[in-house]
């Protein structure tokens, strides 16, 4: 298979994490026979360095014309410090999402049996958790009107329509039905209008996935039993700012945010990024954890159907773990850096000879990306 790929690496730690994704999917051709072609361009803090502009039009195209996007991470101090900035690189990624039509985010949290010291949670608690968060991207708050008046107030708009909710309840639903068949919306429909549609909406979409049972919690509750026993969940339903906030909450459980991947879908594109920010004071330093984005890129295959090459990548990630060949995020290590263990990764999904198998450790990323 060939695939056109636009690389987006953006900013901070960004292009170190995407370098090692960039690796594997060169693995990935040399070892099944694909051909991959990289399509780089500026976004975020570096765009506007660089172009005066957070998605400049000529990234805009590389996306549209790609096949997929591999995206690294946005931010920078001098932005992220400046409330009185007209324009931000978050911006960038806001303008993309929405003029891609990108959706839906999935996010998969699932423990991984040999790091489960790594939570800061009890093992109790922790051990086979596996569910995925699907969380609506191209609507809500984030993308209402806003604005700031003279007498020092300020609004923020937030607007769902059914059509909105309705598309991205039905692969979450398709998504439950081949797991665990649960699925929870999580909403505060107790005090807001779109929470209130939220949950008719979906309750409606519901008695057409009969297999599939229907919880609705309240987001402050959801966040409360996320941390108290997170293996009573399997797929969790949500808009835009509820989603970001509980998906951040899920890298705690993990016990690393660098370690979760995403995949963001909509009708025509898809975009593939790890969850975790720009961490800019790593950047240069070669201590940032690839795998988050290594595992997008597992993600990005599996989208594409390419199974066997999304398990080999996957095997070759949980093969580091097992080797304890992790950066300093990771069980207290500070022997590998960034640059290492991308090369061990991406050498071992060429020499995986079925000594290692994912079996009871696969996170099962396919559960979530198929659609």
């Amino acid at each position: 298979m060939h695939l056109n790929i636009a690389v987006l690496r953006g900013d901070g730690i960004g292009p170190e994490v995407i370098e090692q994704s960039l690796k594997c999917l060169r693995s990935v051709e040399e070892t099944f026979g694909h051909s991959f072609t990289f399509n780089k361009a500026f976004v975020g803090a570096t765009a506007l360095k660089e172009k005066g502009n957070p998605l400049p039009d000529e990234t805009l195209e590389i996306c549209k014309s790609s096949d997929a996007i591999l995206f690294g991470a946005l931010g920078a101090p001098e932005y992220d410090q400046n409330p009185d900035a007209k324009i931000w690189p978050e911006q960038g990624l806001l303008k993309l999402r929405k003029e891609l039509e990108l959706f839906a985010n999935i996010r998969p949290v699932k423990i991984f049996p040999t790091l489960l010291k790594q939570s800061p949670l009890p093992k109790t608690t922790v051990q086979n958790t596996d569910l995925v968060i699907y969380r609506e991207l191209s609507g809500g708050i984030y993308y209402g009107e806003k604005k700031r008046d003279e007498d020092h107030s300020a609004t923020d708009i937030c607007t769902y329509t059914e059509k909105e909710i309705s598309r991205i309840a039905h692969l979450a639903f398709k998504a439950a039905k081949g797991r665990r068949k649960k699925l929870t919306l999580v909403d505060k429909a107790n005090v807001l209008e779109t929470s209130r549609l939220w949950r008719s909406v979906v309750t409606t979409i519901s008695q057409s996935y009969p297999e599939v049972s229907l919880d609705c919690m309240f987001v402050d509750n959801a966040a409360v039993q996320m941390i108290l026993d997170p293996k009573q969940f399997d797929v969790i339903l949500t808009d835009n700012m509820f989603g970001d906030i509980l998906s951040d909450q899920g890298s705690v459980i993990a016990g690393s945010i660098g370690l979760l991947p995403s995949a963001s879908i909509g009708s025509e594109h898809a975009m593939f990024e790890p969850i975790h920010g720009s961490y800019p004071e790593a950047k240069d330093k070669n201590i940032a954890n690839p795998v988050a984005s290594i595992l997008s890129v597992a993600m990005l295959l599996e989208h594409f159907k390419m199974k066997e090459e999304s398990n080999a990548v996957v095997a070759a990630v949980l093969k580091s773990f097992s080797k304890k060949i992790v950066t300093p995020d990771i069980m207290g290590s500070s022997k590998y850096g960034t640059d290492y263990v991308g090369d061990f990764i991406a050498d071992n999904i060429m020499e995986l000879d079925g000594s290692f198998s994912i079996n009871d450790e696969n996170i099962g990323l396919g559960k979530s990306t198929i659609i």
